[in-house]
């Protein structure tokens, strides 16, 4: 091995467990649920984005196993020469059902579906105003496009409009984008789409919305921007089909138009083999569940309000939430790490959210609560949460 890098690997990894920035990778030894077992240990988990549960749910698991049976464990190439399916063909057809547009397209994962959908439509002649706390994967896919990005407060829409109004009148880019989160995964605010989509018809701007966690919690489980009723105003829906939804992929919905572009430039669907037809299938369940039963999505968000009272009432300072994302703020990154440790050593599974993964100075405890919690496991979460927080004078 490379002695230069062997030095540059060993001197920065020390730094990182100096500062409290290595995070630890833990292996479950049963699915990811309500409740997990690590190293022999069963934990109320609340670091999943499996917000529905949906996972390990025996539709999708039988979905699965009946695709696998019929089309086979891989498509066995590319989608554009002859990895494209039926059941992909279908997947598509119920995303762009679910998301209230003409058509969709699928990605192997949400990170390269904003990697291969911004970089094809955005060039070095373009312009994008991102806002300053949007996803690493939007954030690598504007710079993969070539385009001037240029960064907005993170929800200014007076800077918005600013920016908006001088990359139009500077007359150097031929097409000026606005792209945002629906909902800010480390924070659990909501996008201000309504005042996004007026400037964007003000200045002539195309719209992105990652929706990757709004996908199956707002808009009675269709998302943020139908939970506006935006549909018609949003040029890009782009979302997860992990998360909420319970399995893996990305996808893109939008206009035939859109579709057929991404499709003949999205480099991530052109030169990387397809998602799996059992994949595929089990989106497909999860994605007829949410639209079956809302109620799932109103269990969530009982579950996410009950916990967030509950740790407000016991003295956690919490961020200004409007999701079930529940962010207990620390500020310093050592004291959030060893949070994070205490309660796992107490039986409560969550994850230290340090820089770079959002500002530093501004560590947490990101809880995710499921539908699949019941209020004795959120009790119990709460009790833990308490003690810790008193033994740590945090509280």
């Amino acid at each position: 091995m490379s002695e230069v890098l062997q030095k540059y690997l060993r001197e920065n990894l020390d730094d990182l467990k100096q500062k409290g920035l290595l995070n630890s990778i833990d292996v479950l030894e049963d699915h990811n649920g309500p409740i997990i077992k690590i190293n022999g240990h069963e934990m109320i988990n609340l670091a999943s984005n499996n917000y529905l549960g949906f996972a390990s749910r025996d539709e999708l698991k039988d979905a699965d196993v009946a695709a696998t049976e019929k089309w086979g464990v891989g498509a066995g190439a590319v989608r554009p020469i002859n990895g494209t399916l039926m059941i992909h063909k279908e997947l598509e057809e119920k995303i762009a059902e679910f998301k209230g547009t003409e058509a969709a397209i699928a990605f192997q994962s949400g990170f390269n579906c904003n990697m291969g959908a911004i970089s094809a439509v955005m060039t070095k002649k373009d312009a994008i105003l991102s806002d300053e706390l949007n996803h690493a994967s939007i954030i690598d896919g504007c710079r993969l496009s070539g385009a001037k990005i240029i960064r907005v407060k993170h929800q200014d829409m007076d800077d918005l409009r600013q920016k908006a109004k001088e990359a139009t009148e500077s007359g150097l880019y031929e097409k000026i984008m606005y792209i945002t989160d629906g909902v800010f995964s480390m924070d659990g605010d909501v996008a201000n789409l309504p005042e996004a989509v007026k400037v964007a018809e003000e200045y002539n701007l195309i719209t992105y919305v990652d929706d990757a966690h709004g996908s199956g919690v707002m808009g009675h489980g269709k998302g943020t921007v139908k939970h506006f009723g935006l549909q018609d105003k949003i040029d890009f829906q782009m979302g997860t089909l992990s998360k909420a939804i319970g399995v893996v992929g990305g996808y893109v919905a939008g206009t035939k138009e859109l579709i057929e572009w991404l499709k003949a430039r999205g480099r991530p669907f052109l030169f990387s083999t397809s998602l799996t037809p059992g994949a595929s299938a089990a989106c497909i369940a999860s994605l007829d569940l949410i639209m079956d039963h809302p109620e799932y999505v109103d269990q969530l968000w009982d579950n996410a309000n009950y916990f967030k009272e509950n740790l407000e009432r016991i003295g956690f300072t919490l961020s200004k939430s409007e999701t079930p994302i529940t962010p207990v703020i620390l500020g310093d990154e050592n004291k959030t790490q060893q949070f994070s440790n205490k309660l796992i050593e107490n039986g409560v599974y969550v994850k230290p959210i340090v820089y770079p993964t959002v500002p530093l100075g501004t560590g947490r405890i990101r809880n995710m609560p499921m539908r699949t919690h019941t209020k004795e496991m959120l009790d119990q979460a709460i009790t833990v949460y308490e003690k810790v927080g008193k033994e740590l004078d945090l509280i």
